[in-house]
């Protein structure tokens, strides 16, 4: 037993996961495959099954490894990808423990569809209002992903949405990402109320990743200001701004959004459609970064706690440690406040 369990909100998300450590493993399309997510359930976390744009077979078959595993997991859905309905479908069909949405803020019906399957349902909230929906939906839970993390990210940092949204909704169990890499951070993240945490750049430089060696050095290497936020450029264009180390790679997706909306205005393309080849293209660009190790022209999506971690270790031990650390610096907060030894 953890001297952990003493805190209420960390007693919270354990439960709520069905997890020993309330510890979150974030999707990464093409890094958190089957294999990954079993090590980090197999290391007491909750891992969760990149859906991304798979094919549907592939989903399943993914999906299938895991329920043969008998582990705890979790599917990440992105609601802007092509086969999101087809997705959708079949972790309703498989019965899928826990579905979490992402990409964007999906429909009622969508979350109606999870949760009848008897999935637990976990919905990404940017801000106050759209959290509040989210929990009228019929969410679970929430996951709060400060503009700090890597991939696909809103624009509001973990400071600011902490005092929005974990404050403000106490009646459903939120989980926080972003910028988080210490288990000191993550203590005093339970302290303010959350009941976890979910770090993704961590475990994408860990052992058991599949990412290629060159994109995990890449990382080793990497400064926190290196890991910048792509922009938006016109608003005929919406594109969710992604956060990864600068590159060729992020050059070239400038001069894709520039000729996208000049096919956009000449109406030789619909904005949806325009949408669907900037997320085919990160796909892409990801797969050829973390499968092939092209450093240079690939999609290097990193957090910025990038800047915080400098060496690539086993699940078990990123778990273990972040365990210790926080137990290490509950106890400092209690001799600070309450003058025990």
């Amino acid at each position: 037993m953890s001297i952990l369990d003493k805190i209420p909100h960390w007693k919270r998300g354990r439960e709520f996961l069905g997890v020993e450590v309330p510890l979150v493993c974030g999707a990464m399309t093409w890094i958190s495959t089957s294999d990954l997510v079993k090590a980090v359930g197999e290391a007491g976390g909750l891992g969760v099954l990149a859906g991304g744009n798979m094919p549907a077979d592939l989903f399943a078959a993914e999906i299938t490894r895991l329920e043969e595993w008998g582990g705890p997991y979790a599917v990440n859905l992105i609601t802007l990808a092509p086969n999101y309905h087809e997705h959708l479908r079949t972790v309703a069909e498989m019965g899928v423990p826990m579905v979490v949405f992402a990409g964007s803020f999906p429909r009622r019906a969508e979350v109606v569809a999870a949760r009848d399957s008897g999935a637990r349902v976990l919905c990404f909230a940017s801000t106050r209002s759209i959290a509040r929906r989210m929990i009228d939906y019929g969410a679970h839970g929430l996951v709060l992903e400060g503009s700090e993390a890597g991939g696909h990210i809103g624009h509001v940092s973990t400071m600011v949405l902490l005092q929005q949204v974990l404050f403000a909704c106490p009646e459903v169990p939120v989980f926080v990402a972003g910028g988080i890499a210490t288990g000191r951070m993550m203590l005093h993240l339970f302290l303010m109320g959350a009941a976890g945490v979910q770090m993704g750049t961590v475990f994408a430089m860990s052992a058991e990743s599949p990412a290629h060696p060159a994109f995990k050095e890449r990382f080793r290497r990497a400064r926190s200001r290196e890991a910048f936020a792509t922009p938006q450029y016109d608003s005929s264009l919406p594109v969710v701004s992604v956060r990864a180390l600068k590159n060729r790679g992020t050059d070239h997706f400038g001069r894709l959004q520039l000729n996208l909306l000049q096919q956009i205005q000449q109406e030789n393309v619909s904005r949806l459609q325009a949408q669907y080849e900037v997320e085919k293209y990160w796909v892409g660009a990801l797969r050829e970064a973390v499968q092939n190790g092209d450093v240079d022209q690939g999609s290097l999506m990193a957090g910025q706690s990038v800047g915080l971690v400098d060496e690539i270790r086993p699940v078990r031990e990123i778990i273990s440690g972040m365990v210790r650390e926080a137990e290490e610096e509950y106890r400092s907060v209690r001799r600070m406040l309450l003058g025990e030894d």
